[in-house]
């Protein structure tokens, strides 16, 4: 019987590690390690070597899961568990010195995730949590936002770098909650703006054009902290649906009228 409990304190742990790497290298980094891996998508030795060590050390925490990991470390499926691992969410942050970029690491069991861990590198902020459980911060509990309008909301979002078919209709919306709202932030880590609005920072957040390993472990975690998660429809295709909202409940109704309006 897994202990889910403390397969996420292991994976805590394991995390900060990782981030401590990552952060050791960030001088190191030249223009000539980094690659491109398609448009503006970009990766360097960091991305690969951290994606490794989380692939070995998980691997060890639980032998009969799969991976599905943004670098392609490991093409293992398991039957029941798959982790999901984005190494270094934030790359091009990271590439650019600019100080936010985290490790993301989510557990799905057959159809749902269970377990989700997020460790903000420069912060030292790792927020985490696990199925039957409550959403934490470095030890604390914490619970999204009590934001009752969109008047009074702190927004985050992320602009389109690959795919723009959206692109116009994208902006409407942007407009229309630059008027309406406190303000609409662009991190660059959707890891890190999911967990930002667990913690109440943010009270909602919405983007698109997403894979799974930038979303299981925040949404995961906002949805233990009492947030709600769906797609732009309202719906459930949001991990593997390259579309995400994230907003706590008292907002949810008013947000996605606008959000769909927009969208259309």
């Amino acid at each position: 019987m897994i202990s889910l409990e403390v397969l996420c304190h292991d994976v805590v742990e394991l995390c900060r590690e990782v981030g401590i790497f990552i952060k050791m290298e960030e001088a190191k980094v030249h223009r000539e390690d980094i690659e491109t891996k398609s448009k503006n998508s970009l990766v360097s030795y960091v991305d690969k070597t951290s994606e490794k060590r989380l692939v070995t050390d998980l691997a060890q925490f639980l032998p009969e899961a799969g991976f599905i990991a943004e670098e392609g470390t490991s093409d293992k499926v398991g039957e029941t568990y798959n982790w999901i691992i984005d190494p270094l969410d934030g790359t091009t942050n990271f590439l650019h010195g600019i100080p936010t970029y985290s490790v993301s690491v989510g557990l799905k069991k057959g159809d749902k995730i269970v377990l989700g861990v997020v460790y903000e590198v420069n912060r030292d902020e790792c927020f985490y949590a696990w199925e039957g459980g409550s959403a934490y911060l470095n030890g604390d509990k914490i619970e999204v936002s009590k934001t009752q309008t969109l008047e009074e909301s702190l927004l985050a979002t992320g602009f389109p770098y690959y795919d723009y078919k959206h692109l116009d209709n994208y902006f409407e919306l942007l407009k229309e909650l630059a008027k309406n709202t406190r303000g609409v932030r662009r991190i660059g880590s959707a890891a890190v703006d999911l967990v930002y609005m667990a913690c109440g920072r943010f009270d909602a957040f919405f983007e698109y054009s997403l894979h799974a390993w930038d979303v299981a472990a925040g949404a995961f975690i906002v949805q233990q902290a009492g947030g709600v998660i769906t797609d732009f429809k309202g719906g459930d295709d949001w991990l593997f649906g390259k579309e995400i909202v994230a907003v706590n409940p008292s907002l949810q109704k008013e947000f996605m009228d606008l959000l769909q309006h927009k969208l259309k």
